[in-house]
């Protein structure tokens, strides 16, 4: 489970900020919202991170490094343009200023493939943290290069940060014994500047780079470089391919949704098509005429539950466009529910419903807001001092008492 995000030079952060979502051990025990960041951790962090602030705050800034992160470190050789695909904050003095991420969380941290059979549990001392860092050295504002990069671990999330791997600035690469670089040396020497260590062995069968890559939540998210609008068209040729995920979408439908009975799949002319049958009504409705509620959640529930089925993350940005408040509710109690999320997997989601604050705990909230040069802060509500279990967070967030809250006029 991931518990901390660092974050500098990064769009519309310039500064460093760091998101620490570790909850503190004096936090009673409410293991619906919070889960423990290996199997046996004392360390818990929450299941759902509820990005807030006003417009243009640096919310989606938060979620595209979170994305960036883990794609870079598992996919970034298959990229092929020649700058890394992220951009440096817009000032003068930022041009040429490295870009630092980095990303924690736990988990197992068994790199042998031997030790991770389907028939062979993972053995409780193969847990703990790992803690990813990665720097980009801008040149005339372009991305193009990897200046550092480092994995390290922490076996039963305990002792010193120990080295897996380390990249370092002048393209010297050094393993360790469960990352061994023996017998891929002239592979190291070429890996490209704009790719990670992982990424590059992981194609030539380096045995800790394929089963990091595996052991890595996948993720599952409608922002990269944008925010991902995902067509009509894409949305009903997937769920025509997985009847299960139709399936899954009439349960909720049938619980959300003011008299949708079922959602169905047809083949036209065309291609597929989706129909729904109404309570009440005599002929099927096409997909056009279906609420603009209905259809953002057909189009992201696939997220929310691919994540649920592989103990993933879902990162969703402006979680609540056409969508009721009532229905991120229910969403929210989906990642709760240990029947429907036996994985743990996290909702990462940006939205603007200020009243799911009364749904949420502290630990649960990060808060993003824009100084008068557009530099971001982003801090969760647990950095800011006296805040009580019995405040009503969406009166005391409207008064302005936490920050991050649109000034108008």
């Amino acid at each position: 489970m991931l518990y901390r995000l660092e974050i500098e030079n990064f769009y519309a952060v310039r500064d460093p900020q760091v998101i620490d979502l570790r909850v503190p051990k004096s936090v009673p025990d409410y293991k619906e919202r919070f889960a423990p960041i290996f199997p046996g951790s004392d360390t818990r962090a929450p299941k759902t991170v509820a990005v807030f602030g006003a417009n243009g705050s640096g919310k989606s800034t938060v979620l595209k490094a979170l994305t960036f992160l883990i794609w870079f470190l598992r996919e970034s050789f298959n990229h092929t343009g020649a700058n890394v695909p992220c951009e440096r904050f817009n000032d003068p003095d930022s041009a040429d200023r490295p870009i630092r991420l980095a990303v924690e969380l736990g988990g197992s941290i068994s790199l042998s493939a031997a030790k991770r059979l389907p028939d062979k549990p993972t053995p409780s001392s193969d847990f703990g943290m790992f803690r990813y860092e990665i720097e980009f050295l801008p040149e005339a504002g372009r991305i193009e290069k990897v200046g550092h990069e480092a994995l390290r671990m922490k076996r039963h999330g305990q002792g010193k940060w120990v080295r897996v791997f380390e990249r370092k600035p002048d393209r010297t690469v050094l393993g360790s014994a469960i990352f061994p670089l023996g017998g891929f040396t002239k592979v190291v020497d070429k890996v490209r500047e704009n790719a990670s260590i992982v990424s590059t062995l992981a194609q030539f069968d380096h045995e800790a780079s394929r089963t990091l890559a595996g052991l890595l939540p996948s993720v599952f998210s409608n922002i990269f470089f944008d925010r991902i609008e995902f067509s009509d068209e894409f949305t009903i040729r997937n769920l025509a391919q997985d009847p299960m995920m139709i399936a899954n979408i009439n349960r909720e439908l049938q619980r959300i949704d003011v008299g949708v009975a079922e959602m169905h799949i047809e083949q036209a002319l065309s291609g597929p098509i989706a129909l729904f049958k109404h309570q009440g009504l005599q002929l099927d409705m096409p997909w056009k005429l279906e609420s603009n509620g209905t259809r953002s959640f057909i189009r992201l529930f696939p997220l929310i539950q691919y994540a649920m089925d592989r103990g993933g993350i879902a990162i969703i940005d402006e979680i609540d466009v056409s969508m009721h408040p009532f229905v991120i509710s229910e969403i929210l109690r989906k990642f709760y529910d240990d029947a429907s999320n036996r994985l743990n997997a996290q909702l990462w989601m940006s939205c603007h419903a200020v009243s799911l604050l009364d749904d949420l705990m502290k630990e649960e909230i990060v808060l993003c807001e824009k100084d008068h040069l557009g530099r971001t802060s982003a801090y969760s509500l647990m950095d800011v001092e006296s805040v009580r279990r019995s405040d009503n967070l969406y009166k005391k967030y409207l008064s302005g008492a936490y920050g991050a809250v649109p000034y108008i006029g």
